[in-house]
């Protein structure tokens, strides 16, 4: 993800990434078998961050302080508008530009802030306090 591994401390966010990178995208799926964004919202703050949150991508972004996108940390939300009035997609903020989403094409997956169709689509960055 373009982050040295020593640079990643949090041991839990990199057994989770190892454990569901490449899990396919399924919509309202909620496990291995398949699962869609706000679902691994919820489960990666659950067994990252050890808070317990639920909802779409919509509640998510209603329980978050708003964050500027050059302030983001490691578990902060990274929320987007895809072809949509409304929020529509969501990921968690790794490091370096970096978050971690369930991609319908390509399932969970690690892609970059700086990316061309991310930077068109992004709405908003929030934490869960």
């Amino acid at each position: 993800i373009g982050v040295p591994e020593n640079d990643l401390k949090n041991k839990k966010l990199i057994h989770f990434l190892d454990a569901w990178y490449g899990v396919p995208y399924k919509y309202s799926g909620a496990d291995k078998s398949g699962i869609d964004c706000s679902h691994l919202v919820c489960r990666t703050m659950q067994d990252v961050y050890d808070k317990k949150v639920t909802g779409n991508v919509v509640d998510l972004e209603k329980m978050c302080d708003h964050v500027k996108e050059s302030k983001l940390k490691e578990g902060d939300l990274v929320f987007f508008k895809i072809e949509s009035k409304s929020i529509s997609h969501v990921g968690v903020y790794i490091a370096n530009n970096h978050f971690m989403h369930a991609s319908t094409k390509k399932g969970v997956m690690i892609s970059d802030l700086n990316e061309a169709y991310f930077k068109k689509y992004y709405y908003t960055a929030g934490r869960i306090n």
